[in-house]
């Protein structure tokens, strides 16, 4: 049996066949995605199998359970199937496609409020372009190459690291119209203040409080922005938040913005990446559609 996977030589016909069971579960299922009949696919796995010396998949009840072999030869066909459809686009095209996976760092609060809206604009443009987003409030995962590129606001951007200024961000006292009538003529030192607790130490709405108001009623204390930007929008108190996080019309800004506490928005690579076509791609979008007047 061993000596037959030795030597058989599997194809992308086969490999066709599995993904198509895998995903479809049944044998029906499969014929119909590829096109024959039930019986061409009974038959074709039973070959198959005989052929590799292992088994694919096992009957039951609920159809065809994939084994771990059909399993890890189904995620080949997958990326085969995926490089197909991209030569199929480049050849319509007549252009060379943008391909491979970028890892991208940022914060929770950057991503839900400026990276998704620029990625929803511009990544239909890229389908052979894969995201991997990890969501953090260091440097450290760019610094140990686990991410290609880092959306940071920081007015000290590492100096090993090569980017773009993309704007500046600017800092509100806010709170909803819910809160402020419930509230009534409160003075804002005495309201329930919500802030990042000791997990963003050195976050400038941090240092601002402490310096300005460090005995205010701190009622709620959230591990993220985007934790304090919810519970804000939800009517439990007054925050400072960063101004590309306030939408028209949702919340109330308390003053002027933050003096002296305006942060660069930086967007951030390695010198090694660049020359990768995938990292510089992204760069570039990213470069366009986070240049914002919200920012700036």
């Amino acid at each position: 049996m061993i000596n037959a996977a030795v030597q058989y030589r599997i194809n992308y016909a086969d490999l066709a066949l599995i993904l198509a069971l895998v995903r479809g579960r049944t044998l029906a299922r499969a014929a119909e995605q590829l096109k024959v009949d039930v019986s061409t696919v009974f038959r074709s796995v039973r070959r198959l199998e005989a052929s590799v010396g292992t088994s694919l998949f096992e009957k039951s009840r609920a159809g065809y359970q994939p084994t771990s072999a059909a399993i890890a030869l189904s995620q080949q066909a997958e990326s085969a199937e995926q490089a197909l459809a991209l030569a199929q686009i480049s050849l319509e095209q007549g252009q060379q496609i943008v391909s491979g996976t970028v890892r991208l760092t940022c914060t929770e609060a950057v991503l839900q409020s400026l990276l998704l809206p620029a990625l929803r604009r511009f990544m239909p443009d890229y389908p052979g372009l894969k995201l991997e987003l990890n969501t953090s409030n260091t440097f450290a995962n760019l610094s140990r190459r686990d991410a290609d590129i880092a959306l940071r606001l920081t007015n000290t951007p590492p100096e090993h690291l090569v980017g773009t200024r993309l704007g500046t961000v600017s800092y509100h006292v806010c709170a909803s119209e819910e809160y402020l009538r419930r509230v009534g003529q409160l003075e804002i030192e005495h309201m329930h203040w919500i802030a990042p607790d000791d997990f963003l130490p050195d976050h400038p709405t941090v240092t601002w409080r402490r310096q300005q108001w460090p005995r205010v009623n701190l009622a709620y204390r959230c591990s993220s922005m985007s934790a304090v930007a919810q519970l804000v929008r939800a009517g439990m108190g007054v925050a400072a938040l960063p101004d590309f996080m306030l939408r028209e019309g949702e919340l109330r800004r308390l003053g002027e913005p933050l003096a002296g506490y305006d942060t660069a928005l930086w967007l951030l690579t390695r010198p090694d990446c660049r020359a990768l076509r995938s990292v510089s791609a992204l760069f570039s979008e990213l470069t366009r559609n986070l240049t914002l007047t919200s920012i700036d």
